[in-house]
């Protein structure tokens, strides 16, 4: 699974990468807002972590523009962030984030959230059609059936 991490903080990447690393995702960084909603589009992740105070773009606008767009509204998205007021988780929920961890941050609340929001995308995906079987000419379909008369 392909998680895209955007964080202007280094030192918090670096954290944050290798734990996710460690639990087995592929990680890909982005240090500010424009490079990482082009990274979002660009790789299509599986999951997004996201901080808020970004350069160019915050994270509102990047969750906001990306729920938006029918391409990418079904990645899930976990806010990660030092804003710890009421009005800023709310304005998250509202931006379309599906959750909302405060920094400092327990590592194990962060990867259950990614387990949980990453089961429960692909659970709600849709099974892709089987295909339709290809018929083979009659001269070559073979039969179990006796012919008339034959036992």
């Amino acid at each position: 699974m392909k998680i895209l991490a955007v964080e202007d903080d280094p030192s918090i990447m670096a954290v944050t990468q290798k734990r996710l690393e460690v639990a087995g995702y592929e990680v890909i960084t982005a240090f500010e807002g424009l490079e990482g909603l082009k990274k979002a589009r660009s790789e299509n992740p599986d999951l997004i972590v996201l901080d808020l105070k970004l350069p160019n773009l915050n994270g509102y606008q990047i969750c906001s523009m990306l729920k938006r767009d029918k391409k990418y509204c079904d990645i899930p998205i976990v806010m990660l962030t030092s804003l710890t007021m009421e009005k800023d988780v709310e304005e998250g929920f509202r931006a379309g984030a599906d959750a909302y961890i405060t920094k400092p941050y327990d590592a194990q609340a962060l990867l259950y959230h990614i387990k949980t929001l990453l089961e429960r995308r692909h659970n709600m995906r849709p099974t892709p059609p089987a295909p339709a079987p290809k018929k083979k000419p009659k001269e070559l379909v073979k039969t179990n059936r006796l012919e008339p008369g034959k036992k």
